[in-house]
């Protein structure tokens, strides 16, 4: 039986009378899963948390929710949620042997499901305005391939080739449990720390941030970090992802009941680099924001404008270990 792919970017379908990811109707208004998992949320106390959305309006975590089939929550939301729990609460050491397409799936799904509640705000305030809902092409490009990549939960799908993220694991010293959660919908960047761990991950970008940041990655390789030095490694990827200037094509194939994906070559598509150009008081401004939980403002960052402030890198590029992050008082 030939593979039954669902594609809602095409007519736009975000109904809450149709599930997510299978797009089949559904028989009840409580067939629905939380966008942020129960676990989560009651091990970091979130539910009530405020969650500000693109419009700069505020919602909540346990507001957020997306229209589930029940045999899609059994199948695969459920099952998923369940391994990620026992890694998670268990630590870093059990996080780095996760498969990464199981981390890709269960990020995917909280990045769609922001992306799901934003798009039906979106639509709702553009008809009580009697306008139409404009969708940039782009996006409909890079989020449809996003669903469709996400359908792997459901679907026999086999990635081909270059994965289409960039997806890394890091340790973190920390002298307590932290939560932290960001993301950037329009560049599908994400992170999380938790526990002993942080993640990042560009969904999208079929693994060329991990590329950029070779340098950094192998000098970090599997040292544990200070949370301020997790922080500054999510804002040098959340800024070059910004700076990525490809929207990564696939070949999809669907034989019999599987689908083949394969990215395409990104430079094939045009002569000029990868990245834009790296500009470093930019990228200051975006690691004042990660730092602010430590109060480094931007001139101190930028005291010597050619060498922004680091605490993964010293004055001779070597790697900082946790222990002698100094930070201000």
């Amino acid at each position: 039986m030939a593979v039954q792919l669902y594609k809602p970017f095409e007519r736009l379908n975000f109904s809450k009378q149709s599930c997510f990811l299978s797009g089949e109707k559904l028989q009840s208004t409580e067939e629905e899963i939380q966008v942020f998992p129960l676990w989560l949320m009651q091990e970091y106390e979130l539910h009530d948390k405020p969650f500000k959305l693109l419009d700069e309006s505020m919602s909540t975590y346990s507001h957020m929710k997306l229209p589930c089939s029940s045999k899609v929550y059994d199948d695969a939301i459920e099952p998923l949620e369940k391994e990620i729990r026992t890694a998670f609460l268990s630590g870093y050491d059990s996080v780095i042997n996760l498969p990464e397409i199981k981390l890709f799936q269960w990020i995917g799904k909280m990045v769609y499901g922001i992306l799901f509640n934003e798009i039906r705000i979106g639509m709702i305030q553009q008809k009580a305005k009697g306008e139409e809902f404009i969708f940039s092409q782009s996006l409909v490009h890079k989020f449809g391939n996003l669903h469709l990549m996400l359908q792997s939960l459901t679907q026999a799908i086999v990635f081909e080739g270059n994965l289409p993220w960039s997806i890394r694991v890091f340790k973190i010293d920390a002298k307590q449990d932290l939560f932290n959660y960001r993301d950037e919908i329009n560049t599908l960047t994400f992170s999380i720390a938790m526990k002993d761990f942080g993640i990042i991950a560009c969904l999208q970008d079929n693994g060329t941030n991990a590329i950029y940041h070779k340098d950094i990655l192998t000098k970090v390789n599997t040292k544990p970090l200070h949370p301020a030095q997790f922080e500054e490694v999510c804002a040098r990827f959340f800024y070059s992802n910004y700076l990525f200037n490809r929207l990564p094509e696939y070949t999809v194939i669907p034989m019999h009941d599987t689908v083949f994906i394969e990215a395409m070559p990104l430079m094939g598509m045009s002569n000029k680099p990868l990245f834009d150009s790296w500009l470093n008081k930019t990228y200051a401004q975006v690691l004042e924001n990660f730092w602010k939980p430590w109060g480094v403002l931007l001139f101190e960052i930028l005291k010597d404008p050619e060498n922004p402030m680091s605490y993964l890198l010293n004055e001779n590029n070597e790697f900082l270990p946790a222990n002698s992050v100094d930070l201000p008082s």
